[in-house]
């Protein structure tokens, strides 16, 4: 949630912030600012809205080399000018940007800063409110920044300029994402790397509870108590087109569209010279030796890490539990013997999850982390990593990330099954490049869809998603899709589930989509859409071709039934996206959503 950038060098700053809070967008839209700084002062823009609103305020004749910006998600304060970011000091020498939550905030205001007065309502502003008071007591800025930053609880990606010192930004972290990226005569901050990917490809990570020095010239990173940390950049591997709509209206229907490719593209990244698939020995001997695998994830991610539990516990014949993150940090279940942790995050930065990763390493226990971004927090603190190879994905529902999770934990799962000596029935390269063809003949229906939607969709105020089986995790995530672009109350349920209670809440019309692509529970799930029929519903079956029937709505192209889910979220991908276009929803920034949750 919330995106930072930042430059220092030679160049106006303006134009560089604007463009890179831009590609941040997806972070966080609620309010924006950018504050620069030249010979003649500081210069402070902000707004609510989004970041078209900052920039209609900005003055385009202010030129500054050296400036710091910030698109916010709201935590602490309404959406507001006032609460958005850059925050200022009383004295106006200070100016701030904050990604993440200050646990103790409301106490530092109580101990330290009783005689301030405050303009916003966010926890932020306390943070460069310290500062300030450090340094009037005879700090140092460095030094006034440093104290400050040990005092703070809870997570934080901070930037900060001095108005006395035009040549530096002071930054720091922990457990929010931040990066510093290398030019010539000049650096750059940033939350995200594709935030500044129009004028570097080389980045520092930095680790938690660092403070770095940033000028024009050079980037020192210090430990809080002075320690020089040297290390090296990486090269960030980010094609900037990949991040463009190109001639799509929507970001998500772009990335609906990429999802055969992103198949082909994670066939080829796991398979070894004899065409074989193939992980990295440590992680599939670390999956045998394990004697339970435990998903821990959010949202989407939690829903594939549902079917790849199907995968790892029909094929490798390995017990598995799948948990939500932010419940699983509170509540830790009883752990077997010999557990294995595994990861699910598009982004690799999800606070919840690695609340829990930072619990589980703690205990000595070996994590996995599948992800979408090289070098991100989870990626690097987990013990092994499998990528998902999907590229950027900016619109906040996520689509191809979801089943390219499906996909690689398919991968992980037939590979352990081998290293455990149980030979599937099937070749699952094979079927995997089945399923992306199927996926191009899904996506290039696009009419049928909008038609679909149309239909069922367009007046409605609710809407239920009913399936067995694995069809069950499916509708879970069809129903949230639903939910998060087009604000229809929409729910997924077991199909055996209605008459445990939610049939009470089937009226005329109520469109109940149902997906019917598991053979041994086909007549149940047919039978279950009898039943809201009969109470007034509109059905809308979705079922795989050698299961239909003439009462289907629509028919899927035929996959092996184990990857069934790869196929039938497609249709639920575009029907959501079209509920919302139909709606007049901002498809790919819904309201009161970010991309990446990296709060708790």
């Amino acid at each position: 949630m919330c995106g930072i950038v930042g430059y220092i060098g030679t160049k106006d700053s303006k134009e560089i912030l604007l463009r890179g809070l831009e590609k941040l967008e997806y972070r966080g839209y609620d309010s924006a600012g950018i504050a620069v700084v030249n010979d003649e002062g500081l210069h402070l823009f902000k707004e609510k809205g989004r970041i078209a609103d900052l920039r209609a305020i900005v003055d385009e004749s202010v030129v500054a080399p050296t400036g710091i910006g910030h698109t916010r998600w709201a935590t602490h304060g309404v959406p507001s000018k006032e609460n958005a970011h850059p925050h200022q000091s009383t004295s106006g020498r200070f100016t701030l940007v904050h990604n993440g939550v200050i646990e103790n905030y409301s106490i530092l205001k109580r101990e330290y800063l009783q005689d301030v007065t405050f303009v916003s309502e966010t926890d932020t502003e306390v943070i460069v409110q310290l500062v300030d008071k450090f340094s009037q007591e005879g700090l140092a800025t460095e030094e006034a920044f440093s104290k400050t930053v040990a005092l703070l609880k809870g997570s934080y990606a901070l930037a900060l300029l001095d108005n006395e010192d035009k040549e530096t930004i002071y930054v720091a972290k922990n457990k929010s994402p931040l990066l510093v990226g290398l030019g010539d005569d000049f650096n750059v901050v940033a939350s995200d790397a594709m935030a500044m990917l129009q004028v570097t490809d080389q980045y520092v990570e930095l680790m938690d509870k660092e403070l770095v020095i940033v000028t024009k010239e050079a980037v020192t990173i210090k430990k809080l108590n002075g320690e020089v940390v040297e290390r090296a950049p990486y090269t960030a591997e980010l094609d900037a087109s990949d991040i463009e709509k190109g001639t799509y209206p929507h970001y998500m229907l772009k990335e609906i569209d990429e999802q055969p490719l992103v198949m082909r593209k994670i066939i080829q990244q796991y398979q070894n010279e004899n065409n074989e698939l193939h992980i990295d020995e440590s992680i599939s001997q670390a999956m045998t030796e394990a004697d339970r695998i435990y998903i821990v994830a959010c949202g989407t991610s939690y829903h594939a890490g549902l079917v790849g539990k199907q995968f790892i516990e029909k094929w490798a014949k390995v017990p598995v539990e799948v948990h939500v993150a932010s419940e699983f940090s509170y509540n830790m279940p009883l752990l077997s013997e010999k557990p294995l942790f595994v990861f699910i995050s598009q982004s690799g930065e999800t606070a919840d999850s690695r609340a829990v990763l930072v619990q589980v390493k703690e205990l000595g226990y070996k994590a996995l982390t599948i992800t979408n971004v090289p070098g991100s927090t989870l990626s690097r603190e987990a013990d092994y990593t499998l990528l998902l190879h999907a590229g950027p994905e900016i619109a906040v529902a996520s689509t191809k990330a979801y089943t390219a999770q499906i996909a690689v934990l398919s991968i992980l799962a037939a590979v352990t099954a081998k290293t455990r000596g149980v030979e599937l029935s099937f070749d699952l390269v094979q079927e995997l490049a089945i399923v992306g063809s199927a996926m191009e003949a899904l996506c290039d229906d696009k009419e049928t869809m909008e038609a679909i939607a149309r239909e069922y969709l367009s007046t409605t105020r609710n809407a239920f998603f009913i399936g067995r089986a694995v069809d069950f995790y499916v509708g879970l995530e069809g129903a949230l899709k639903l939910k998060e672009i087009s604000y229809i109350q929409a729910e997924g349920f077991a199909g055996g589930e209605l008459k445990h209670g939610t049939i009470a809440l089937i009226e005329n019309n109520t469109p109940v989509i149902a997906l019917a692509t598991q053979e041994h529970v086909n007549l149940g799930i047919r039978g279950n859409v009898k039943e809201v029929a009969a109470r007034g519903a509109n059905p809308c079956i979705i079922s795989m071709k050698g299961l239909e029937t003439e009462e289907d709505r629509y028919v899927l192209p035929p996959v092996h039934e184990d990857l069934s889910p790869l196929v039938a979220v497609i249709p639920l991908q575009l029907i959501s996206y079209y509920a919302a276009l139909h709606r007049d929803c901002d498809v790919d920034k819904p309201r009161n959503l970010a991309k990446s949750v990296t709060v708790e």
